[in-house]
């Protein structure tokens, strides 16, 4: 199945966005273990121990169905741009 944002990457369930969670992030395996837990509740989101922000889960991002392209941890979207996009000035 594909949204708008097209077709799945591979792994997405699992492993976050290569651009924004570092191999090397000192504090990834907490961070990957927040997520797991949170999926396997079937909760939206997590908090991150490293900066005390709400992330969305990758299940929660594929069931809205689309890219946003607000640079998400977990999107789960092949294709997804690698940056934020950015904001217009209001």
């Amino acid at each position: 199945m594909t949204g708008d944002g097209g077709p799945r990457r591979l792994g997405w369930r699992s492993e976050p966005h290569p651009s924004r969670l570092a191999p090397d992030h000192p504090l990834r395996t907490d961070i990957l273990a927040r997520h797991e837990r949170a999926m396997a509740a079937n909760l939206s989101t997590y908090v991150d121990p490293a900066t005390g922000y709400t992330v969305m889960t990758a299940a929660y991002l594929d069931e809205r169905g689309y890219c946003c392209t607000s640079g998400c941890r977990h999107c789960p979207w092949e294709g997804a741009t690698t940056t934020p996009a950015p904001t217009r000035p209001t």
